[in-house]
């Protein structure tokens, strides 16, 4: 008994709160469909007014080199997708895309990009590009990429996005044939610094010295020859000393004693030949030398004082003197025994600083061979970038082309008016609600006599229906039909305003799509 009388509750509540809905729909029908449809048209006009937006697609291929890298390398470093991220921000540069705005009259609404940064700012957010990558045995690499552009109108979206296809194509061979350029640029320079290093480094490191071992061969040489020349000079004033004694004896009659040896002439040579054999095996410092040296000067000083030998009178005039002849050779022998003392002071010398002059001398040539190899090296990497920058002039390295041309789109990107549509009819049907209630809340009339029963405590007795005449019936039609043109006429100028405001507007048409 209690469960049918909860049920036959919420019947009463069910049917009481559909009753008083039906009544305010009944009170405030007219006010309801009024924000209605005027929200309705508005919206509708605001969304069938925006303009058409398109977007242009042209494809780009990253056509990679046509001659193998194994046969020629590239003078051009860098990924694509770094290269492709320069390019990028030189293509959207300031000046290039006032350039574009400029020669294709895009964005009339906005401010001159001579003057403001708003339209430069809305081309930038208009353009989107879309790499292509392929996964190369767990190496992403670009093989292409999208480029995408924008616009209220087909043919100038085409235009645009081919101008910016374009651009990217021009920007990446200028790069690459710069930079091929730059660095066989930068070679030849470095290359011809290093051809005057290694032609200074030749001259500087002249000829080998000559080893311990011919330095050593050449001093015996010398050294013998001295011993040959003491030997010839012992000769000839032996000869001498006797052509002496044969021309006194016939005027004296006396028999010479003193023998070839004893004479300071012999001694003389005995020492040179002594001093020689020494010097093969001691220095100039050393005792024997200093002290042989002392006696070779000493007896050449009393050969040189000694009066000189009388001439043989008694021989003919047709003979040859022997005298004169010995004193001849001796003085030539004598010039070449001083011509080879030179000598072995020049090859001591050279001895003493040998060593020295090795290493200077491998010091050098190991410097001379590392330039070499360098300029070896640098030659050959000169020769690459000039085939290199070859190849990038002649169109053969890596570049950029176009493979799909954009075309004026025929489908439209935005407004999706149907989904807006829907969104404006979600909107008056939702002002209309808000409305109603609003109206219904602000009334503080009765309009029923339950109403004013509860709202009372007075009792009433009756109520008295509404008395309408004929009179009140008219007037309430002219006044329906008044206020119903004044909506026509207020709703068509609102229209009117909303298409007047989202004709040609494109910024409206980006925030309602979300761009």
């Amino acid at each position: 008994m209690a469960h049918d009388n909860q049920t036959g509750s919420r019947g009463k509540q069910s049917g009481s709160s559909a009753k008083r809905v039906g009544d305010i729909w009944r009170r405030r029908k007219w006010l309801g469909l009024t924000v209605f449809a005027a929200t309705l048209a508005i919206s509708l006009g605001i969304v069938y007014s925006l303009p058409a937006m398109y977007r242009g697609k042209a494809t780009v291929l990253v056509d990679r080199e046509q001659v193998p890298e194994a046969f020629v390398r590239s003078a051009v470093s860098g990924e694509v997708e770094t290269r492709l991220q320069r390019i990028g921000q030189e293509v959207l540069s300031r000046e290039r895309l006032a350039g574009l705005i400029e020669r294709f009259q895009l964005y009339p609404k906005l401010p001159r990009p001579a003057t403001n940064e708003s339209a430069i700012e809305q081309m930038r957010r208009d353009i989107a590009i879309e790499p292509k990558v392929v996964d190369q045995g767990g190496r992403v690499a670009t093989v292409g990429f999208g480029l995408t552009y924008r616009g209220t109108d087909p043919e100038t979206v085409a235009d645009v996005t081919n101008a910016l296809a374009g651009l990217y194509v021009e920007r990446n061979s200028t790069i690459r044939e710069r930079q091929a350029s730059g660095t066989a640029s930068f070679l030849k320079a470095q290359l011809s610094e290093m051809k005057e290093k290694l032609a200074e480094q030749e001259r500087r490191i002249g000829q080998a010295p000559m080893p311990m071992e011919a330095e050593v061969a050449g001093m015996e040489r010398l050294s013998m020859r001295l011993r040959v020349n003491s030997d010839r000079q012992l000769r000839a004033m032996d000869r001498r000393e006797r052509s002496i004694r044969e021309a006194e004896a016939p005027a004296t009659g006396e028999t010479p004693t003193p023998t070839p040896a004893e004479t300071p002439a012999a001694r003389l040579a005995k020492l040179k030949l002594e001093l020689a054999a020494l010097k093969t095996k001691y220095t100039d410092k050393y005792p024997d030398v200093i002290r042989v040296k002392g006696e070779i000067a000493a007896l050449e000083q009393t050969v040189a004082s000694a009066p000189p030998a009388p001439a043989a009178a008694a021989a003919p005039r047709a003979q040859k003197d022997p005298v004169a002849e010995a004193d001849a050779e001796l003085r030539m022998l004598r010039d070449e025994e001083r011509s080879i003392q030179r000598q072995i002071a020049s090859f001591e010398s050279r001895a003493d600083g040998a060593p020295k002059r090795q290493q200077e001398f491998e010091r050098q040539a190991r410097d001379y061979a590392t330039t070499k190899e360098f300029y070896q090296s640098l030659l050959k990497r000169y020769e690459d970038a000039q085939i290199a920058e070859s190849m990038e002039h002649g169109q053969k390295s890596e570049q950029f082309r176009i493979l799909d041309a954009a075309v004026p789109p025929k489908e439209v990107l935005a407004p999706n008016r149907m989904r807006l549509g829907v969104l404006a009819f979600a909107l008056a049907v939702g002002l209309a609600a808000l409305a109603v209630m609003l109206r219904e809340r602000l009334d503080s009339s009765f309009h029923t006599v339950d109403d004013l029963r509860e709202w009372s405590r007075v009792p009433l007795i009756a109520g008295i229906p509404p008395l309408v005449t004929e009179g009140d019936v008219a007037r309430g039609r002219r006044r329906f039909g008044l206020l119903t043109a004044s909506f026509v006429v207020a709703l068509a100028m609102a229209v009117g305003a909303t298409y007047l405001v989202a004709h040609q507007n494109e910024q409206l048409t980006r925030l309602l799509s979300g761009g």
